[in-house]
């Protein structure tokens, strides 16, 4: 089992496409460079915010291969590995381990509005899924799967599998939530994150988080605020988030995931901000005011391609 614990700001970068709905491949190199140059701590490649969900097999592959290649150890890669079945999800999981991954993400197995695994079907399907890549596995709990995964649960899955170690809260309640799952799990919940783009940071570091895991938009802004948070500087804390706190508020309530595109577009990272249908653009209204904010706090994917 691993030993280096990771926390810090572990944002998920957007796959940019051409106008025709292509990947762009170069575009994606560019923004994982820019990714670096904002500071993060990692990145966490294939997520919902990448898309996932519209990419084939074999573009996931294409664009999975082309992050180890092109971050080359610069920073850690945590890869999604989500599916409903529990032997693809560890052949993905099997395959990022050997292809240089530090850690997995995955929801609980879901599919389509009913379908859902029961607790001992889920444990089951994450420890196939721990045997498979024998590397750290962060649980996405998120409303998206439908699935209720209560506190209790959580704790013994950490503790009944140890790979299951890190853990992405973004439910209403987070920080009750990662409170209750620290005491319940102890020195099982190794990574305690947040989600959402970092919307309840504060309260979700107050209630003891130690990572964050949002978009790509601001992630040099966010970082300060778990600085001085770790440091015990809380009132600088508060301050760095209150600053951004609008930014963030707008991106998670007006724009989703083509909010970073939209910037990174802004900011010759890529030359388009497409999303593939049915996902519609951003509206002029929205693209107006978050590049506004954005302008304001001098983003650096406002101005890293210029």
């Amino acid at each position: 089992m691993a030993t280096k614990t990771y926390t810090g700001v572990f944002p998920i970068p957007p796959t940019p496409f051409a106008e025709n709905g292509d990947l762009d491949l170069e575009g994606q190199k560019r923004v994982l460079d820019c990714m670096i140059d904002q500071g993060v701590d990692g990145i966490c490649i294939l997520a919902n915010y990448s898309e996932q969900f519209l990419l084939s097999d074999q573009e996931r592959d294409v664009l999975a291969d082309l992050c180890y290649g092109h971050v080359r150890g610069r920073v850690p890669i945590i890869v999604t590995v989500s599916h409903f079945s529990t032997r693809i999800a560890a052949e993905r999981a099997r395959r990022a381990a050997k292809s240089g991954a530090a850690m997995l993400m995955l929801m609980p197995p879901y599919h389509g509005a009913t379908l859902r695994a029961g607790e001992q079907g889920i444990l089951e399907h994450f420890a196939r899924i721990a045997d498979a890549a024998q590397i750290p596995i962060m649980v996405q709990d998120a409303p998206l799967s439908g699935t209720a995964l209560s506190v209790g649960f959580l704790a013994r899955l950490a503790k009944e599998v140890p790979l299951v170690s890190y853990f992405k809260i973004e439910v209403p309640g987070t920080a009750a939530k990662l409170k209750g799952l620290i005491d319940a799990g102890g020195k099982a919940i190794v990574g305690p994150f947040d989600g959402e783009e970092s919307i309840t940071l504060m309260a979700d570091l107050d209630a003891g988080a130690n990572g964050t895991m949002p978009s790509a938009l601001l992630p040099e802004l966010i970082k300060p605020v778990l600085e001085h948070h770790r440091a015990g500087r809380r009132k600088e804390a508060m301050a760095a988030y209150a600053r951004i706190l609008p930014l963030i508020n707008f991106e998670n309530r007006q724009c989703g995931l083509r909010a970073t595109k939209t910037a990174m577009m802004a900011g010759g990272v890529i030359k388009s901000d497409a999303v593939r249908h049915p996902l519609e653009p951003l509206p002029p209204l929205a693209r107006a005011g978050l590049l506004e904010l954005g302008a304001e706090l001098d983003l650096i994917a406002l101005r890293w391609g210029k």
